[in-house]
């Protein structure tokens, strides 16, 4: 077909493409159930518009040829072959077409649940959400969980395409029904507008065309919606955000700073703060490949000179200093984890926030979202695909504005620094964190690039505290070396901390333990070793700090319950001495081994301890 475009394209390519290039740009994404027809959408809407080349089409009509039909609309999406050969989408797809009013971008995502991370990555940047929802299925808890998501995202319009109309003999009812049921839902999500459509993909009824067979519906087609909702005013174009992504020094005569502008206005003379220095300038000019502007806006790409020299790098925003985003190391937001591994608390990763990277760790997790019912669920813990409320920590002070105030600096994603694998994206909330009153040893927690879990998978156990404790004399000292060389000839990683035995009686009274080793037992267990402690320990209170310090579940308390006289007798330190009383012992109440030197030897003893840490599952 020969088309008024090929026409122009003929007659002046150079004003062709100049017209091209000046069109506005909407990008849109499709989500939805499984088999809703996402991709067949999709694939009418690039066909109707001529947006599919010769080869495709000839590809796709081969391929389809093979099902015995016609054309199969979703095949111009769907391009792994994983994916045709189940039928559904399981990766990203993007394609591109365009009308005399606008370029389209659309992100084609996924409709399993498992696949939440790919469907959060196509829709961060899209100004529409298209949701298809079965006719004939009615309104399904995925057709809310994607919704609940691309509200989340910031994406200010929905476009809801009540698909299939032709397997239920497009019934107004039906329609209605749907678009009840829906809407009272989706009123609830904060969309900026929510547009309903009759259609059928397959039949191209409403997407590009009018359909005859919806007479009850007067509204516009998909395609004319795409075209005309409004997504300029959807910008921020009161909060100048300049994130400097390039210093620019040809010559010494010279020096401007490039990037995008994330959001609002700048124009030449306007008064700039930088941060973080808070040093002060005016915009002397603002220069583009094609020459200098008086003014820009987002999401123009510009570089910006400044009266004054000031040390600007990599990573520093330009702002106006009347008004500044928020400067803090700790905030809310909502994070979409997308890594296999799970979210390590006590690990500290790589924060991107526009062109900036700092260290960040996540402090706290307020609650999950449970997608099907949308209810906030506590929890602990993060896996892939989860959403979830938590509090971020940076080791240094972040400038952003809230995500639904600005998606540009309230959007960050999450760095495995070892992997270098992007394992989350946040949006940062309006809301302060909350207060958390963290326990002494996590307030002087070490932040490492390497999980506690990542050592233990290397090394083959898990971190421990093995704690023997006795009187003196009882034989604690002998039992740790043995315990030790029968862990190391297993491949084990173990290492003994063995103070004196023979400390004075008022030592022993007050504790018989270095106040630190609390933090010491704990760093143990944080780098996976197996820390062996023959302390005497007389009093409780010293025992129960180093269990809270490392958990219950990596504490082994042993018991060396040596009777007295044989303590005595095997005594070699003077602990019971001439002058000296009997040490004040405060005997263990909660015991996981008990050996004693009278019954058994250090070998045999240390075969016992061995049993009870693997029947603990310390090694792995």
């Amino acid at each position: 077909m020969y088309t008024r475009e090929q026409e122009f394209i003929e007659r002046d390519i150079e004003g062709y493409l100049a017209k091209h290039q000046s069109k506005e740009l909407l990008r849109f994404v499709t989500v939805g159930s499984v088999d809703d027809g996402k991709s067949t959408l999709i694939g009418r809407l690039l066909h109707d518009t001529h947006g599919i080349y010769e080869d495709q089409l000839s590809a796709v009509k081969r391929a389809s040829a093979k099902r015995s039909t016609d054309i199969d609309f979703s095949l111009f999406t769907d391009g792994l072959k994983a994916e045709r050969e189940q039928g559904i989408t399981i990766d990203v797809a993007y394609r591109y077409f365009s009308t005399e009013n606008r370029k389209f971008i659309i992100a084609d995502t996924p409709g399993h649940v498992q696949y939440t991370r790919n469907m959060a990555t196509g829709a961060s940047t899209a100004d529409v959400a298209l949701i298809l929802i079965d006719a004939r299925l009615g309104v399904l808890p995925q057709s809310r969980r994607h919704a609940f998501i691309a509200a989340l995202l910031g994406i200010p319009h929905l476009l809801v395409c009540v698909n299939k109309m032709d397997l239920v003999d497009f019934e107004a009812p039906v329609y209605d029904a749907i678009r009840g049921v829906f809407g009272a839902f989706a009123e609830r999500l904060g969309f900026k507008s929510v547009t309903f459509v009759p259609v059928s993909a397959t039949g191209g009824d409403n997407v590009v065309h009018r359909s005859d067979r919806t007479p009850w519906y007067d509204g516009p087609t998909v395609l004319r919606l795409l075209e005309t909702v409004p997504i300029a005013m959807d910008r921020n174009h009161d909060d100048f955000r300049f994130p400097v992504q390039f210093v620019l020094r040809p010559n010494l005569d010279y020096r401007a700073f490039a990037g995008e502008i994330a959001s609002g206005v700048v124009r030449q003379g306007d008064p700039i703060l930088v941060l973080p220095s808070r040093r002060r300038s005016v915009v002397a000019a603002i220069d583009t490949f094609d020459g200098p502007l008086e003014s820009a806006f987002a999401p123009q790409s510009v570089a910006i000179r400044l009266a004054d020299e000031i040390d600007i790098s990599r990573g520093d925003m330009l702002v106006r200093p009347d008004n500044p985003p928020t400067m803090q190391r700790r905030f809310d937001a909502m994070l979409v984890w997308m890594s296999e591994r799970s979210l390590d608390r006590k690990k500290s990763y790589l924060l991107k926030h526009a062109a900036r990277y700092i260290r960040a760790s996540v402090e706290d997790i307020r609650y999950t979202v449970d997608l099907e019912t949308l209810n906030e669920v506590p929890a602990k813990r993060m896996d892939l695909n989860d959403i979830a409320r938590v509090t971020v920590s940076c080791h240094q002070p972040l400038y952003f504005d809230a995500y639904r105030k600005n998606r540009s600096t309230g959007a960050f994603i999450l760095v495995d620094s070892l992997t270098n694998n992007t394992v989350a994206a946040g949006m940062i909330l309006e809301e302060a964190p909350a207060e958390i009153e963290a326990p002494e040893s996590m307030r002087r927690e070490h932040r490492t690039q390497v999980s506690q879990e990542e050592r233990e998978e290397r090394m083959g156990q898990r971190g421990a505290t093995v704690w023997l404790t006795g009187l003196p004399g009882s034989g604690k000292t002998e039992v740790a070396y043995a315990l030790e060389r029968r862990l190391f000839d297993m491949g084990r990683i173990a290492y003994v901390i063995d103070p004196d035995d023979g400390l004075s009686t008022r030592a022993r009274a007050d504790g018989g333990s270095p106040r630190f080793t609390p933090e010491v037992a704990r760093r143990l267990v944080d780098m996976g070793v197996i820390g062996i402690f023959a302390f005497a320990s007389p009093r409780r209170f010293d025992r129960v700090a180093v269990r809270s310090s490392v958990g219950d579940e990596r504490f082994v308390q042993v018991y060396v319950s040596t009777p007295l006289e044989e303590c005595k007798r095997r005594d070699r330190r003077g602990a019971y001495g001439a002058g000296h009383v009997d040490p004040l012992y405060d005997v263990p109440v909660r015991v996981d081994v008990a050996i004693s030197l009278d019954t058994e030897t250090p070998d045999q003893a240390a075969k016992k301890i061995v049993e009870a840490m693997e029947g603990r599952r310390l090694f792995t």
